[in-house]
């Protein structure tokens, strides 16, 4: 089986609630997705998505994710994306970096794959554990009162934890700790998110100050020094998102006990199968893993959902639904939560497909 064309579109996807705000004042209104199509000689397709949380959060933007996958493209035609593991050491020879781009191919692959031996990927990535599995929420950074509002809306819904955009004014942000606080159930988990917005004094404020409230920190500062010198000064137990964005990072962290709990994000990492070895990674190190991506839409979560699904569930500590942030679906078969929790397909593959009518023409495609 071989590559024979590999299509691409760009998508907007709007949120429901018209903005996320997260630390140092960033902001989206409108998420610019890439959604690729790989198809084989004999007309088996597989469909994969990338979609980075606008251009200044981490070494990714959306048009950059585009000209890197017609740079790879060429690369790809003619190779079997039945065998992705092979195909992503293909792609690591064929363009250095640009992990973020590498994703949504691999995850076409995937997805390709499992059409075509008839099995979910979940099964391909270590097998269905349960019926379904829990989510968190993120909430926008608003007003301390804001966010607690927020809070007990998405409780529901089903959520029963909680991702606090922090990383402002320290004193701030505090408050907004505590307020959620508050109001939260005694079954409910509360995770402030920094996103690296807090500088090494800063964060040491905020963790001395909510030090008595059962709250995780994730990601207080930029670098990872950083951050393990604040936890090696806390009790409370830790979260490392940004800076784990390797297997090597990953060892690091567990050797120096840097963290109880990491977020492997799809698209950071390179694609699913960089992410399942993360994970596999992760697991044995005994840490909490959170599986999720930068963001997305129908392709993306049906990504994660397979991913978080395969993954044992004492080590998955949470996961998400980006599809029902965004106000615009485009793919049949995508997971939608259900009180809170999620489940992926038992459709090969994916189970997903794009409605082509709704697409329109790609953007490009390969051969031309």
């Amino acid at each position: 089986m071989k590559i024979a064309r590999i299509d691409v579109w760009k998508l907007d996807l709007p949120l429901r609630e018209g903005s996320y705000k997260w630390s140092s004042g960033r902001s989206v209104e409108v998420f610019d997705a890439t959604l690729v199509r790989i198809e084989t000689e004999d007309g088996l397709h597989g469909w994969g998505e990338v979609c980075p949380l606008g251009p200044a959060y981490l070494a990714a933007y959306a048009n950059g994710a585009r000209t890197a996958i017609s740079e790879l493209a060429p690369a790809l035609l003619g190779e079997d994306p039945t065998q992705p593991k092979k195909l992503a050491r293909h792609m690591d020879a064929a363009l250095k970096g640009h992990a973020y781009a590498k994703s949504a191919l691999d995850m076409a692959c995937w997805d390709l794959f499992g059409k075509s031996v008839g099995l979910p990927v979940c099964e391909l990535l270590g097998g269905r554990y349960g019926e379904d599995f829990g989510l968190y929420r993120a909430i926008s950074m608003e007003s301390p009162d804001e966010m607690a509002a927020s809070v007990t809306r998405y409780r529901e819904e089903g959520y029963r934890r909680f991702q606090l955009k922090v990383g402002g004014r320290p004193e701030e942000d505090v408050d907004r700790i505590y307020a959620v606080a508050d109001v939260l159930g005694p079954d409910e988990i509360l995770i402030a998110d920094a996103n690296c917005g807090w500088l090494p004094h800063e964060a040491a404020r905020v963790v001395k100050a909510v030090r008595d409230i059962d709250v995780y920190i994730e990601q207080p500062c930029a670098d990872y020094e950083a951050c393990l010198a604040l936890r090696r000064r806390s009790e409370l137990p830790f979260v490392l998102d940004e800076v784990i964005d390797s297997a090597a990072m990953l060892l690091k962290c567990g050797a120096d006990r840097a963290a109880d709990c990491v977020n492997l994000k799809i698209s950071k990492l390179g694609g699913l199968t960089r992410a399942a070895e993360a994970r596999d990674l992760g697991v044995l190190l005994g840490l909490g893993l959170t599986i999720e991506d930068s963001w997305g839409g129908d392709v993306i979560t049906a990504a994660i959902a397979h991913l978080a699904h395969s993954t044992p569930p004492e080590h998955l500590f949470t996961s998400t639904d980006f599809n029902s942030y965004v106000s615009c679906s485009y793919a049949d078969g995508a997971p939608q939560r259900a009180n809170g929790r999620l489940a992926a397909s038992r459709a090969p593959g994916l189970g997903v497909e794009p409605r082509l009518a709704e697409l329109g023409a790609p953007l490009f495609s390969l051969p031309r």
